[in-house]
């Protein structure tokens, strides 16, 4: 009967404790903040939440005796916080750099069954077509704010590597950039058409070797210029630009071209846009607002790093767990006395485990913060490049932002949440003449 009872209760309290972590992750900030609120008035004006404050002071004060275990905790949780924020930086940079390249008023147009640029194929008449479409937008000259591109993966070599890596260059004209008013020349000149010219993002010269300006580049067994240096602060960054026929003629891709930019009259106008191409027989393409096409790209990449950095944080928090386990139960042991002098006085089981909590949970706190700091000292804004739609390369920065920290504050206090309950509750139940026998 009482191993049944000890079974009921192991159960209840392991469901108990999977309750409160859902709910712990679950619950926005608001939320939380007022849970923490309403703690702290329990503690200030019921007689439990007194005594758990006393013997909450008590254990503090002697944390400096306990240096050493103390900041096996610390450490130990602010190292799977810190790997854990900088993993999920990782993939926010990424994010936010592929989703900035579009906006709801801009659309791509890429052939019907293609899902980037790199598979799509245009003909000539289909991109005349498209082009005609009444939503797109003018210039002052009655031209349509539609750019048709093509992108190839050519080969350049790396910086500070003997190998050689992928960088998108994209063939335009000069509608490109009327379409792009984002887009900026920091240094050098635009290209010329009809000659073999490149202008470079800031994202590729610093990955690859010999894009400065008035260097010259091996691309498809022809010298290319480097004539200028663009910025973007997006994808679009990573690219090389050129005349659309010098590349074509290059690359032998005839006529054709990979996908149509357009600007659109506006953002309201994409429904209207995409019902035109679709009345039009002559056309077997799929348009999608740049906005939602460039996050599509980065949906299955970010949900990778993101699953890395549970899996790789949820082993850490592992031992982080097993260390605070190790820490708080040789803390109550050598406690062990004063406890049971409280309990004997008078004091009740339950600020007893509150007390431990929250010692655990403050040791918690501290090292969220300090991985938290270290990720965002070490880094945010830190440069990093990594393959883009399975081809080219694709410079973007580590993004630690606030909500990523508040992420890992909240796994480093629920470490400390479960580090810290079994050892409350073992102090709760301790027996007082034991306790003070064994002393």
């Amino acid at each position: 009967m009482k191993k049944m009872k000890s079974l009921l209760r192991g159960f209840g309290l392991a469901l108990l404790l999977a309750a409160l972590l859902a709910a712990w992750i679950v619950l926005p900030w608001p939320a939380l903040l007022g849970a923490v609120a309403l703690f702290a008035l329990w503690m200030a004006f019921t007689r439990s939440g007194r005594q758990a404050a006393s013997v909450t002071q008590v254990g503090i004060s002697t944390l400096s005796q306990r240096i050493g275990a103390s900041s096996v905790v610390v450490i130990g949780i602010a190292g799977v916080v810190g790997v854990l924020v900088a993993l999920l930086a990782m993939g926010e940079g990424y994010r936010q750099t592929v989703s900035a390249s579009g906006s709801e008023d801009t659309a791509i147009v890429l052939r019907g069954g293609s899902s980037a640029e790199l598979g799509s194929v245009l003909s000539r008449e289909q991109i005349d077509a498209i082009s005609r479409a009444p939503q797109i937008a003018r210039d002052g000259e009655g031209r349509p704010l539609a750019s048709a591109e093509l992108l190839v993966a050519a080969t350049v070599p790396l910086k500070d590597s003997k190998d050689d890596g992928n960088v998108s260059l994209r063939g335009v004209g000069d509608m490109a950039f009327a379409v792009r008013p984002g887009l900026k020349l920091v240094e050098g000149r635009t290209f010329q058409p009809g000659r073999r010219e490149l202008v470079v993002g800031t994202g590729a010269q610093r990955q690859f070797a010999g894009l400065a300006v008035g260097k010259q580049v091996r691309l498809g067994n022809q010298a290319w210029t480097v004539v200028g240096i663009f910025d973007s602060r997006d994808a679009t960054a990573s690219e090389m630009w050129a005349d659309a026929e010098v590349v074509s003629a290059t690359y032998r891709r005839g006529s054709s071209r990979a996908s149509m930019y357009a600007k659109l009259v506006g953002a309201k106008e994409f429904n209207a846009f995409k019902a035109t191409l679709a009345a039009d027989p002559r056309l077997q393409v799929e348009a999608d607002t740049t906005l939602s096409y460039f996050s599509k790209q980065s949906e299955a990449l970010t949900k990778v790093l993101r699953i890395i950095g549970i899996v790789v944080g949820s082993i850490m928090a592992i031992g982080a767990v097993f260390g605070a386990l190790n820490t708080m139960f040789a803390t109550v042991a050598s406690r062990a006395r004063e406890i049971a002098t409280l309990r004997a006085i008078g004091f009740r089981g339950v600020p007893v485990v509150i007390a431990v909590m929250l010692e655990t949970m403050l040791l918690a706190l501290l090292g969220g913060l300090l991985g938290g700091l270290v990720a965002w000292l070490v880094f945010n804004g830190y440069t990093a490049s990594t393959l883009a739609g399975g081809t080219s390369q694709l410079s973007f920065e580590f993004k630690v932002s606030p909500a990523l920290l508040w992420e890992g504050l909240k796994w480093a206090l629920a470490i400390g949440f479960i580090g810290g309950l079994f050892p409350a509750l073992r102090a709760a139940s301790l027996p007082v003449t034991d306790a003070l026998r064994g002393a």
